[in-house]
């Protein structure tokens, strides 16, 4: 599970046999302050390959710049390369994602070119709680029983 920035739009391409991928980058932050109090920051890359009608959406709704919660498995492939040089690459394979931008929202990279984005539901919670009328005779679920 990772929250992070795309650094490029995703590419799209489809295999032979016809099944859609979608390839990008994700870049977490980490932050940190050592023991002498001094901040330090590091970026970290991620390669996302995400399949089917996952990588549909990702490339429709996805842009450099949008914030995602991906859930996924790691996998890394081997190859050897043209110049015989066994090589890897680790990634991501994207099972879930949720896009973490807000509808309309602006983020550092222009978006004029964006498909619209799914707007969020707006909840009422004045209306979704009802009156104590309502909730007479109901009981109070309470997170510490909770069994889970």
């Amino acid at each position: 599970m990772i929250i992070g920035f795309l650094t490029r739009d995703p590419e799209i391409r489809t295999t032979p046999n016809g099944k859609t991928v979608a390839s990008f980058s994700v870049a977490t932050n980490l932050v940190w302050t050592d023991q002498s109090g001094q901040k330090h920051e590091k970026a970290e890359f991620h390669n996302i390959v995400a399949w089917a009608r996952l990588a549909e959406i990702c490339g429709q709704y996805l842009k450099k710049g949008a914030k995602v919660y991906l859930e996924g498995r790691l996998q890394t492939r081997d190859w050897v390369g043209q110049d015989s040089v066994k090589r890897y690459r680790t990634e991501i394979v994207a099972e879930n994602m949720i896009m973490l931008d807000r509808a309309g929202a602006r983020s550092q990279v222009d978006r004029n070119d964006q498909p619209p984005m799914p707007s969020e539901p707006v909840i009422n919670v004045e209306e979704a709680a009802g009156t104590a009328e309502d909730n007479q005779g109901e009981e109070e679920i309470k997170v510490e029983n909770i069994p889970f």
